[in-house]
Order: structure tokens, then sequence, then C-alpha cells
């Protein structure tokens, strides 16, 4: 049996991706960033998956120490932690240092383990912020000369990061790139920021939906493709675009869970001009501003043909999240 080394399975995504690979029949080494955090997965992946293959090391993005232990022996490791939030911090650094000094430092580790293969978590935001509406594909890259936001210039600059270190390499590279993600969380892993975000809505505390329209995947999606791309041999080399080919408005969604019943879903949009106003002072309203009027659509054929994905209706995918989060 194969041993995988998945980075932040503690996360939305990264418990998702390891229930997926102890189904497959892999050895599945997860990284936590304490000892309280692996009690509490493996807890939580008891109820979906046969766990006695699946093991935990403690190691930190941020710190050199144990990463060589932690791909000892691994044929492939899925690096998936990566800070995600909406809210702009007061110093960028707080996203962009742990995900390009994270990415280096487990890409270099597994490059001196012999690692086969890495399957990076990337993200859309690596390939159209800063890019005017239109249709994009995977020879995309981010503009970083715009004023983008932190977390998408953590995600491209990880991204390039990881593409310049395994040039001239035997080890293969891959990466997923998703778009907004939504679908139910495994356990009591409801700490990711698409999740804040739906629960904001169904609470109510969100008094008005933001104008913005993106790009949207299923979790459970995200996770059966990181496993194919693992699998594939001919995916080496590779972004594959997880996402709807057209960008879903948030609107849509708020339409979709009132319909369901969903009572405290707001209806009202919320005027541009306000949001832009707002994040004069709330750091959640100025991480929406750069996709604000922006309408961007992907091509996705080679993800669709390459790994044979069928993409959950994204209805689907929210309604499965609200019932998870409301449970």
């Amino acid at each position: 049996m194969e041993l995988v080394l998945v980075t932040g399975i503690s996360g939305y995504v990264g418990q998702h991706v390891a229930v997926e690979l102890l189904k497959a029949g892999y050895r599945v080494r997860g990284t936590v960033r304490d000892k309280a955090k692996a009690a509490s997965v493996m807890k939580n992946l008891q109820g979906v998956a046969d766990t006695k293959n699946l093991e935990f090391v403690t190691v930190d993005l941020l710190n050199d120490e144990g990463w060589d232990d932690a791909v000892n022996g691994c044929s492939f490791v899925l690096h998936i932690a990566s800070p995600f939030v909406l809210a702009v911090p007061k110093d960028e650094n707080e996203l962009i240092k742990p995900a390009v000094e994270g990415t280096k430092r487990v890409l270099g580790a597994a490059k001196r383990a012999g690692v086969k293969r890495v399957v990076l978590t990337s993200s859309v935001v690596a390939m159209t912020s800063g890019r005017a509406s239109g249709k994009y594909g995977t020879d995309s890259w981010s503009d970083l000369t715009a004023d983008i936001g932190p977390y998408a210039k953590s995600k491209t600059l990880a991204e390039q990061a990881a593409w310049k270190l395994v040039e001239d390499s035997d080890m293969e590279l891959v990466t997923i790139n998703p778009g907004f993600m939504l679908g139910p969380a495994i356990g009591k892993s409801g700490d990711g920021q698409s999740i804040a975000m739906i629960a904001g809505l169904i609470s109510g505390k969100l008094p008005m939906v933001p104008q913005v329209a993106m790009g949207m995947v299923d979790v459970r999606d995200i996770a059966k493709l990181h496993v194919a791309a693992m699998k594939d041999k001919k995916s080496a080399g590779k972004r594959y675009i997880a996402s709807t080919a057209e960008p879903v408005a948030m609107s849509k969604l708020a339409a979709t869970l009132r319909a369901a019943g969903y009572s405290k879903v707001p209806s009202i949009k919320a005027p541009n001009f306000m949001i832009k106003m707002m994040s004069l002072f709330d750091r959640e309203a100025k991480g929406m501003v750069p996709e604000l009027g922006r309408m961007i659509s992907y091509d996705i054929s080679d993800t669709v043909d390459s790994l044979n994905w069928e993409p959950t209706p994204i209805d689907k995918s929210v309604l499965e999240m609200a019932a998870s989060i409301s449970k």
C-alpha cells in the first residue's frame, strides 16, 4: 500500500481528500500543527472511512523541523495546507509567508525524499485575479502588478514557487485550481471561509447579498480530482481548473437557499457603492471589492476529459452545505 502525505488534513478540503484516499486503498499520513487536531480529525473520519491506515505527524509550514520525517517513505504528497480568508489582513504577509514558504518547505522535503509526484491545491485566483472579464484557461496567470489582494497574491506566488522548484527535477507536479468551494463539511471541520459565508446567509447575519459572481465547485469533487490527478500518469506538469465553466452569482445561491426554506437568507442585493464604502473599515468587504462587476468564465474541458470529471450541481452543493451547518 502506497503512503500519501496530506498537508492540512484537519481542514475542510483535507478531510475530504483523506477520505477519498483511504477509500481508494492508500495509507495516509496527515500533517497537523498540534496533536489535538489529530484527535479531532480521527474522530471525524472514523464515521465515514476505515481509519486503520491513517496516521499523523505534527509540523508547521513556517518551521523546517519535522518535514523530512513527514515525507519519509511517501510515494505522493498532496499539499493542501494554505490559509484562505476573505478578510484582508493588516499585514499581507500573514497570508503570503505561510503560503509561499510553506510550499517551498514541503516541496523541498519531497524532492529530497524522492517523492514521485506532488499535487498542489492552488486556486483560480492564481489565474485570473487582476484580469478583465472574459474566458480563461490553464495558461493564464494573475496580474501581480494589479491590486489583487493578499489572498490572490499568496496563491499566485505559492504556485509559481512550486513550478520553479520542480524545474530540472524528476519529481512531478500537478496543480488543482478550484473556484469557490461549497459542499458539506466532515464532522466539525466547519471553519472554512466558504462555510462561514453560507452560515452567515442562513443565519441572517448577512443582511444583504453582495453582487459578486464566481466560479464554484463542490469540495467532494475537489477531493476526487486530487486523487485522480495523483494517479493519472498523463497529468504530470498540468494545471487543472476545478470550477463551474460560468460564474455563479451569490444571489443565485441565496435564492436556492430561500426556496429550500431558509427564511433568514436575505433577498436584497447590496449596492456596489455600499461594499466599497464598507471596505474602508471592514476587511471582509475589502476582500470582495476586486470581484465586483467581474464576470470570469473558465475553460474546464481538460479537467472534464482527462480526469473524467462530472461536476456536482452547485444547487446540490450549497443545500447540502447548509444542511451540514444547521445540524
